[in-house]
């Protein structure tokens, strides 16, 4: 990814978290959302993905904290999310439509990039994606 490309995703980001409630905003302060590219080789092998097409936006990296006890104390929690996922998962950053409707451009990259920030945390709240996409969240 271009370093041009990385600022403008950054940017709309930064709008996106700006826009959310306080109270996500405090759910962030426990779960630290960190910004990459796209995941590691060894990420996608750890999950078991195999082809690198596949694309993730995001991913909950911890101990969800309906699963939490005494025998995970200190557990860290991370969200990442993935650039080229959430704009590949947008349709791209140029509006355009087919015969499954409209795709892509800058609103369409700011709406995923929400839906991934409130995905993600809602594994670290023991969400499943069952519940997350009953929510809108999938």
């Amino acid at each position: 990814m271009r370093s041009a490309e990385r600022r403008r995703f950054d940017e709309l980001f930064e709008e996106v978290l700006a826009a959310l409630p306080d109270g996500i905003h405090k759910l962030i302060e426990e779960c630290p959302i960190v910004l990459e590219d796209r995941p590691s080789r060894a990420l996608l092998a750890e999950l078991g993905i195999d082809d690198e097409a596949e694309l993730l936006c995001g991913l909950h990296t911890g101990i969800a904290l309906t699963d939490r006890s005494v025998e995970h104390p200190d557990a860290s929690d991370v969200v990442q999310v993935f650039r080229e996922g959430v704009i590949d998962m947008a349709g791209g950053w140029i509006e355009d439509r087919d015969e499954e409707g409209p795709f892509g451009g800058v609103d369409r990259i700011r709406q995923e990039i929400r839906i991934t920030i409130l995905h993600e945390l809602g594994h670290h709240y023991g969400l499943g994606e069952d519940d997350l996409e009953r929510l809108g969240y999938a």
